[in-house]
Formats: structure tokens, sequence, C-alpha cells
């Protein structure tokens, strides 16, 4: 693993930051390794999204595509069951 230093932290950003790393149960560095970790989570699953909307392979549904379908699927289902929705 690597070691990382932020210089030149105001006093009330590092006082905030420990509160907050207190009322969660967690020391300072452990607090800051868990918004670290999440925030390059974010990162890469920002990543995916943005290439999987890149796709032209016929895979994407625009807004609300995908429940006009479902409904007119739900509608054939129960006209072939012979019931109502």
């Amino acid at each position: 693993m690597v070691a990382m230093q932020i210089r030149d932290v105001p006093d009330g950003v590092r006082d905030t930051l420990a509160e907050q790393a207190r009322r969660r149960g967690q020391s300072l560095q452990a607090y800051l390794l868990d918004l670290v970790e999440t925030e390059a989570r974010r990162s890469r699953n920002a990543a995916v999204l943005a290439r999987l909307g890149q796709r032209s392979d016929g895979t994407r549904a625009g807004p609300g595509e995908t429940a006009a379908e479902l409904a007119v699927a739900r509608r054939q289902r129960d006209a072939a069951r012979g019931t109502t929705g």
C-alpha cells in the first residue's frame, strides 16, 4: 500500500472531518481512507456508465422506453389470459 499526505489543510476542515469520524466511531485515518476509497469506486462506476452510454448495439433504452415496453407486454399477457389490468 501507499501512504498519502495532504498539506496545508485548514484547521477548520480538519476539525470538521475529525468530528465526522468521531460520530461514525472511526479514527480520522479510517474515515479519510473510507472517503478516498468511496471516491475511487464512484469514479470507476462513472467510467463504466460512460462506456455503456456510448454503446451503439441497440441495448440502450431511452427514458420511459422500458416502462412503455413493460406496459405493452403486460397488456398482451393479460389479453392472452383473458384478464384485464
